[in-house]
């Protein structure tokens, strides 16, 4: 969903985090850094600036890229099956940018898009993630409905549109 990951009504920036690996959720009280090296909650109450860098745009040339690599990583497995299977590359990571009270801080996320996400999508996240920086009323309203809303959906992510729908909505 744009630049989150919402399960079960937890609503995460980027993917959601599995064992050591570095995340960050949006809960009711504030920002919550998670993972390996990284840890802490920075309240609604102190944050000033909320955003995202580092996220990779979808485009024809990185889902070209995506493809080829597969398409090698297969080759190598069928040509030498001795081998200990295909090998994970680390996730492209994006940097979340809390502004606060106590100081800037840079929290490390894992990208939950294989080919990068797609313009609108980045955007209207973007708006996102700062409107929940106007009050805790505003936030409120919006972490509820996006928890809402992934308590309610039944897996899978939603196609473009309905993508585009559901964070206009949230933003407006």
């Amino acid at each position: 969903m744009g630049l989150f990951w919402i399960a079960e009504g937890d609503v995460y920036v980027g993917a959601k985090p599995s064992g050591l690996a570095p995340g960050v959720r949006l809960t009711p009280e504030g920002v919550v850094a998670l993972g390996d090296g990284q840890s802490g909650l920075h309240l609604w109450e102190d944050v000033n600036v909320l955003t995202v860098t580092d996220v990779p745009v979808k485009s024809l040339m990185r889902q070209v890229g995506a493809v080829k690599n597969l398409a090698l990583g297969t080759v190598k497995e069928l040509a030498l099956p001795m081998s200990h299977g295909l090998v994970d590359e680390a996730p492209a990571m994006m940097t979340v940018r809390v502004e606060s009270s106590d100081g800037d801080h840079e929290l490390a996320t894992c990208v939950a898009a294989a080919v990068g996400y797609p313009q609108t999508e980045v955007d209207l996240s973007r708006a996102l993630l700062a409107r929940l920086t106007e009050g805790a009323a505003t936030m409120a309203t919006t972490l509820t409905a996006m928890s809402e809303w992934g308590r309610a959906w039944e897996g899978g992510s939603p196609r473009g549109a309905e993508r585009e729908r559901l964070l206009r909505g949230w933003v407006d």
